[in-house]
């Protein structure tokens, strides 16, 4: 007998995705703590390397260079991934509040979210700048600043050494463009206050040679669209104003009851704050046993403390204490590819200091570009000769790409009996059943997902929306739903929290689409999986796959590639946000695209068959044929591309055996992947596809025509 998974027993919430987070996922991932649920919660599926924002602004780094993949590194680390912007910690009820989902329970936490730089106090700065943190924000602003044409004003408020560096790569990659460029440093005090008189000198010749104008001793009144007003009158003119004085602590953290300075949270020697359980780290923390400035190098040297004591609550170990280095090594860079550095007062500069920095920058985050192919599971020694091939060579895909293949499931329901009840209508391929009950017709329909992602809420909500598909498709109204839930193996407390995400997840999802949740079941068991079975009410004769006519429009409400995303990201090949992309896809309700579609002749929802799969049932059961253009299909972001690296689901080659008559390659492919949650396929008069779609796009914008029925029964022709 083969022995059971070991349970779950504990929860470890890592808030923020900052550089101490980012090596602690990396370390779980090397080496996980048995009985630990870990879970990360980021606004975005990336997190923005700090060292390498200025090689950016000046053009030396593409966008992708500075993110580290969350949804990646955590798949590597076997954590959920949350993507959110946390607004409320309460450590009495161990509670963390996401907007838009249930509360996340913890029993050990820890913060790392960063600071911000922006300036609330200051007049017009909310409307008219760009704090130069957060990161990303800052990021993608600059980079379609930068690409645009013209004159260029720029203005940098804060002269430390960050708004140095950031104005001296602005400075640098505006001049670089051609562009007629004036950039304006402006600090109320002496710029470059906390850095030695060498280093200083250095840095001021810098600025001078990019033409950077200086103004120190200076205070800003108000920031307008076009200019910055100090309190002297002085009006200077600016078109992109970024803040980079000062840090501050987000507004949530100093309302969370810790003991802090300023909102930001005071912590010991084992990086613990006024709460036993929860800790903190990087710059949202003050180190209470010697205070020392802002700077990543002590976040990523806190990594493996934070690590090691995080663990240590868990086991029962002894904790380590955090030793902070009295002085660091500062490379600063000076726009082109120079750079000066600096420690203990004794300042270098050039080429040769930039390349070091750059190599420096560019080993931290090899480390979660090039994440060990950990080991799978291993045979034992004695086992029957084919299962090596029935194990295959990649990972069993969930959701959609889990279920049986077609051709099987039609083999196994071909030999039942035809149904003798009154009260049935049988349908023709149809996936729900239609009911007849005291003079109602009523839909009835069931489905369950293996899940894909380890976010319960999440695989909830798609799963929800998966079942209520046939639903959907059928031109019913949602009635009622019973729940179908399997949960990992976890302890008697990781269950009631988990069900409890789960219910309000699945309670909302119903609610809007006008069903209840009547009952349901629950039971512990190898991995995840949830299924709802769906009534629904028909006001008209349903819509069926057999009513569709030679002509209809062929219309799509989502775009295709869940199935091949879902395979990647399994395989760590796929990009976080290509992988956030499909998740909120398959999150997303269909009852109002329903609605506008119970114009359809013919209508079902694209699943586990794929988009060609599905038209074939149509097109059998109304007896015609259909012609596609492919490159009317949508698609999400990243799914081409995939495919054409030779990516598919697990249940593609049972799709693809289908239609054998047709032949894809590449992204062609996309065709015969199965989709979760997908998309309907309605076929709807031609003379009112153009007011379908045009109604549909306000709620579903990758609605797209993307081909018609034809009058050659049982020919799916592609162009």
């Amino acid at each position: 007998m083969q022995p059971s998974p070991l349970p779950l027993t504990k929860d470890v919430v890592l808030i923020g995705g900052g550089h101490t987070h980012a090596l602690v996922l990396r370390k779980w991932g090397m080496r996980p703590l048995a009985g630990a649920r870990l879970t990360v919660i980021n606004p975005g599926p990336t997190a923005p390397y700090s060292g390498m924002l200025p090689g950016f602004v000046a053009g030396h780094y593409g966008r992708d260079a500075l993110d580290i993949d969350l949804v990646q590194l955590a798949r590597f680390a076997g954590a959920r991934v949350v993507l959110g912007a946390v607004e409320h910690i309460d450590p009495v009820g161990r509670l963390v509040h996401v907007p838009g989902r249930p509360p996340i329970a913890y029993d050990i936490a820890a913060v790392n979210v960063g600071i911000t730089s922006t300036m609330p106090d200051l007049p017009g700065f909310r409307e008219h700048a760009i704090p130069a943190k957060p990161l990303g924000r800052f990021a993608a602003e600059w980079d379609s600043y930068r690409s645009q044409s013209g004159p260029a004003h720029v203005a940098v408020l804060g002269g430390g050494v960050a708004g140095v560096e950031l104005v001296l790569a602005m400075a640098h990659a505006l001049r670089n463009a051609g562009r007629d460029m004036q950039a304006t440093l402006i600090d109320r005090s002496e710029i470059l206050s906390d850095t030695g008189s060498k280093a200083r000198d250095r840095l001021r010749r810098a600025l001078t040679e990019l033409g950077v104008t200086v103004i120190e001793q200076a205070k800003v009144a108000r920031l307008e669209p076009t200019h910055v007003v100090l309190e002297d009158g002085r009006r200077v003119r600016s078109d992109f104003t970024t803040g980079a004085a000062g840090a501050r602590a987000y507004s949530w953290l100093e309302t969370s009851g810790l003991s802090h300075n300023d909102g930001f949270l005071r912590v010991d020697e084992y990086l613990q704050t006024s709460t036993a359980d929860l800790f903190a780290s990087g710059d949202c923390a003050e180190f209470s046993p010697s205070p020392r400035p802002k700077a990543g190098v002590y976040a990523v040297r806190q990594a493996p403390v934070l690590f090691h004591n995080i663990r240590a609550r868990l086991t029962g170990d002894p904790m380590r204490a955090y030793r902070p280095q009295k002085d660091y090594l500062k490379l600063i860079s000076m726009g082109g590819r120079t750079a000066v550095g600096e420690r203990f007062g004794q300042a270098f500069s050039g080429g040769l200091i930039w390349r070091w920095k750059d190599h420096i920058d560019q080993t931290f985050m090899d480390q979660f570009r090039d994440l060990p192919e950990m080991d799978g599971p291993t045979l034992p020694a004695e086992h029957t000769a084919d299962l090596p091939d029935a194990l295959g060579d990649k990972p069993m895909c969930g959701g959609c790409g889990a279920k049986v293949g077609g051709s099987a499931l039609k083999e196994s329901l071909r030999s039942l009996p035809g149904t003798y009840r009154e009260d049935i209508t049988p349908l023709p391929g149809d996936d729900a059943a239609l009911l007849t009950t005291g003079g109602k017709k009523q839909v009835l329909s069931t489905d369950h997902l293996r899940a894909f992602t380890l976010d319960p809420v999440v695989m909830t909500r798609i799963a929800a929306v998966h079942a209520l598909g046939d639903i959907w498709a059928m031109g019913a109204n949602p009635q009622a739903a019973t729940a179908n839930l399997i949960l990992p193996k976890m302890s008697a407390n990781l269950q009631a929290r988990t069900l409890r995400e789960m219910m309000a997840a699945a309670t909302e999802v119903m609610r809007d689409a006008g069903a209840e949740i009547v009952g349901g079941h629950t039971s512990l068991g190898a991995e995840m999986t949830v299924g709802f079975s769906v009534t629904g009410l028909c006001d008209d004769a349903p819509i069926t796959l057999a009513g569709g006519k030679p002509g209809d429009a062929l219309i799509l409400t989502k775009p295709l590639g869940t199935g091949v995303i879902m395979a990647a990201e399994m395989q760590g090949k796929a990009k976080g946000a290509w992988v956030a992309e499909a998740l909120e896809s398959m999150s997303q309700s269909q009852a109002a695209s329903a609605e506008v579609l119970r114009v359809a002749n013919a209508m079902t929802d694209v699943t586990g068959f794929g988009l060609l799969g599905h038209l074939l049932g149509m097109c059998d059961a109304s007896t015609t044929g259909a012609e596609l253009v492919f490159d009317a299909i949508p698609t999400l972001t990243g799914a081409k591309e995939l495919a054409a690296t030779g990516i598919r689901s697990s249940l593609f080659a049972d799709n693809a055996a289908l239609l054998p008559q047709i032949q894809t390659a590449g992204a062609q492919d996309l065709l015969f992947d199965p989709q979760t949650a997908g998309g309907l396929l309605a076929a709807v008069p031609a003379d009112q596809a153009s007011e379908v779609v045009e109604k549909l796009k306000s709620h579903a914008p990758h609605t797209a025509v993307i081909g018609r029925l034809s009058d050659l029964p049982g020919s799916i022709i592609l162009s």
